[in-house]
């Protein structure tokens, strides 16, 4: 028997383990209640556990059967919700009213459960899997501080590698690509200084809404005028605050606010300089000031091309290779970014069946789909073992 036919077996219980996390969700760096369940059937399966690190993380320690060889793969989940409230109505909906599960951790985390349930049991590979369950990827930026707080020190891998389930590709098939999966996610914020006053007297004022209605029409030019056009990057402004409710009163500042993502590090820098001197420049012509902030948010996902290659056989061998499936790189963020700076290893995505009509990802109506937690829970018990292919 397979392993994939194993384990859809054993999916019922896997489901329930699913929809417990999902009951329960909790967000960056509080995610106790979650960590304790993991740390809980982890030791119940005899498998050796670290806690501690960024807090809430947990990192099963399971060693193949010879026991001698020091060679360590590992195998990463992110543990952590969203605060979004709930709107699927379903009978396992969140307890924790303002938070839930909307962007699959709480199935990543039940696959690498099965998974590590699987290779704790049969033990049939050599050297040692370490079981990552990281907490605070959705902005806290958990696997950073995993990874300076000495995760690779500690756990020594030669390669790590991660998953994301994905709503918009057929069910139980795996998509990759080599190279940048996702992008950066820097953010900026800007407070457009002018002189306020009389709406019947603009003369006399120095508008900022004017000027910042400038900056934003300015800023869509940085990407299509100085990037590379087979290259890609997004300037996005999703604040603009301005005024009170009085309507006659021009404002004294005006509040803006976005994101700019890009795959490379080089565009990454380019478009935190243009935009500097694109806002600076623009501010100046209207007589008015600008005070920029600029916050350094994740780096791109980039596989690794040796791991990328190993990681598409390995989900060739578990669903068959036509449904191994090109993946087009994504302008979302994604925080294991900060293990594959450390070490080699490479991202997939696995299908989820859903349609462009259906919920997406962080959307209230979002649910993980049960039926590929064995899909996924397959991928990784067959990643280490050939891998670590015990001779």
């Amino acid at each position: 028997m397979s392993v994939l036919a194993k384990l859809k077996e054993e999916n019922n219980e896997f489901s329930r383990w699913r929809r417990h996390i999902h009951q329960h969700p909790e967000t960056a760096f509080e995610e106790v209640l979650t960590s304790d369940y993991v740390a809980e059937l982890l030791e119940t399966w005899g498998v050796e556990i670290h806690r501690g690190m960024a807090k809430t993380a947990v990192v099963g320690i399971i060693k193949g059967k010879k026991g001698t060889s020091k060679r360590g793969l590992g195998l990463r989940a992110d543990l952590d919700a969203l605060n979004i409230r709930e709107e699927t109505n379903v009978k396992h909906c969140s307890k924790h009213d303002g938070k839930m599960h909307a962007c699959g951790h709480d199935g990543h985390t039940a696959m690498l459960l099965a998974a590590t349930k699987h290779l704790a049991q049969t033990r049939d590979f050599d050297g040692t899997v370490y079981a990552i369950f990281q907490p605070a990827e959705e902005g806290g930026g958990g696997g950073n501080v995993m990874v300076q707080e000495g995760f690779f020190k500690k756990f020594p891998c030669e390669a790590v590698f991660g998953m994301h389930n994905w709503p918009w590709l057929p069910a139980g098939t795996f998509a990759i690509c080599e190279g940048p999966m996702t992008a950066s996610t820097d953010t900026f914020e800007l407070k457009v200084l002018g002189k306020g006053g009389h709406a019947a007297f603009p003369h006399t004022t120095i508008d900022p809404v004017v000027c910042a209605a400038q900056i934003v029409t300015a800023l869509q030019h940085i990407v299509s005028r100085n990037v590379d056009p087979a290259d890609s990057a997004v300037i996005s402004v999703c604040k603009f605050q301005a005024g009170t409710k009085s309507l006659n009163v021009v404002p004294e500042s005006v509040d803006l606010g976005g994101t700019v993502r890009a795959f490379k590090p080089e565009t990454r820098k380019k478009l935190e300089e243009k935009l500097r001197q694109v806002v600076k420049s623009v501010a100046e012509a209207f007589g008015a000031q600008v005070e920029v902030k600029w916050n350094i948010g994740y780096p791109s996902v980039v596989n690794t091309a040796k791991e990328t290659e190993f990681a598409r056989q390995v989900a060739a061998d578990v669903v068959g290779k036509d449904k191994v499936l090109p993946f087009t790189p994504t302008m979302g963020g994604e925080d294991f970014a900060y293990f594959l700076q450390a070490c080699p290893g490479a991202y997939i995505a696995l299908g989820q069946g859903k349609t462009d009509k259906d919920p997406g990802l962080h959307s209230p109506h979002y649910d993980f789909n049960d039926e590929v937690l064995p899909v996924g829970a397959a991928y990784w018990v067959r990643m280490a073992e050939t891998w670590l292919k015990a001779k």
